[in-house]
């Protein structure tokens, strides 16, 4: 019988609402320890330190976190415009990274921190980690095992009124690098090259109906701010493999009645759950009603964290981790590719690509 795993060192660098997400799935996990955590408001590093099980450290910065020992890796929470900043100083620290969507605000940062990594062989890993839930693994087995025929087509949908209606400090969500397509098309396109493979090229469009969005709730309820980036984006997508696929992020629609994601084949067509969530029922339709799958693949009962735990698990047996930093860098390359298109009124191609990651038995 071999050495047990021996867990992974985490320091935590946000302290914000998504890190009580993960804090379970730390805890529950034999493969991860959380050791340290800092944020720029002390009394929320210190909020997450206690509600941890074991000692943690609150330390002073981020800098003091990465230079602590008993930091293995850092799980980066912080908001979009500091993922690649945070990245890079665990990174020269000589600390893997797995943080939060997206890797990067822009294609360079993204660059800069698979150069780093690599240079420095060092693991980053990035949410989403949804699709390594029961509900895009069994889809993808589905797929896989030829359920659907080819593939031919697929539609993924996010539609909501705006995050402004229950966020209190929505104003990010509407600048530069925010927008529905960053926020939530992470989801979706993750789940959609792990069903059908990465993109090569995009055309879309986008809008902006409202200059100006208002809090719904908190204490800043009434505050009237700017849009400063286009809140309805659509687009299609070509896969490597010839699919299409047609997505919509919007911030405008009041109400909807579309599904998360369908995939369509030359001989059923299959309805997967909502990719911002681990599970949900798969169904398959090959001209007899809807049927429900059984449940073939990936963690059950899973949260936040999953594709922390697959990264040490993955270090510890010396093979790829699923929810890598190429895979995070390719849906970034999509999205902002797709804001290029849509400003340009042309299709554009995808330059950037990465290995369909391993599925999950």
């Amino acid at each position: 019988m071999g050495e047990p795993l021996k867990p992974l060192n985490i320091g935590i660098v946000g302290a914000g609402r998504i890190s009580g997400a993960y804090l379970s799935t730390l805890e529950g996990t034999a493969s991860l320890r959380l050791t340290a955590v800092t944020d720029l408001d002390r009394v929320r590093a210190e909020s997450v330190a206690e509600q941890a099980r074991g000692e943690v450290a609150v330390a002073a910065d981020v800098a003091a976190l990465v230079a602590r020992d008993d930091v293995d890796a850092v799980l980066n929470l912080t908001i979009p415009a500091a993922h690649a900043e945070v990245a890079l100083a665990a990174l020269g620290a000589g600390k893997h990274v797995y943080g939060e969507k997206p890797l990067a605000a822009t294609r360079e940062e993204a660059d800069a921190v698979l150069a780093a990594a690599r240079e420095a062989g060092l693991r980053v890993g990035c949410a989403p980690d949804t699709v390594l839930g029961t509900g895009t693994q069994t889809a993808r087995k589905a797929v896989d095992d030829g359920l659907i025929g080819r593939p031919v087509a697929a539609t993924a949908f996010m539609t909501t009124a705006g995050h402004e209606r229950w966020h209190p400090d929505p104003e990010f969500y509407y600048r530069p690098g925010g927008g529905p397509l960053l926020d939530m098309g992470p989801y979706y396109l993750s789940a959609l090259v792990h069903l059908l493979g990465p993109v090569v090229r995009v055309t879309g469009a986008s809008s902006r109906p409202r200059a100006e969005r208002t809090i719904g709730s908190g204490p800043r309820a009434g505050t009237v701010f700017p849009v400063q980036v286009d809140t309805h984006v659509t687009g299609v997508l070509e896969h490597a493999d010839g699919a299409l696929s047609t997505l919509v992020m919007s911030f405008d629609v009041r109400a909807a009645r579309l599904p998360h994601i369908e995939v369509h084949g030359t001989d059923a067509s299959l309805s997967v759950p909502d990719p911002n969530g681990f599970d949900g029922p798969v169904e398959l339709h090959r001209g007899d009603g809807w049927q429900t799958l059984p449940v073939t693949a990936g963690h059950r009962e899973a949260g936040r964290g999953v594709g922390l735990a697959d990264l040490a698990e993955a270090l510890a047996d010396g093979r790829p981790h699923r929810a890598s930093a190429e895979l995070a860098a390719h849906v970034l390359d999509i999205m902002l590719t797709l804001l290029d298109a849509a400003d340009q009124g042309r299709a554009l191609p995808v330059t950037s690509t990465c290995e369909r990651p391993a599925p999950l038995g």
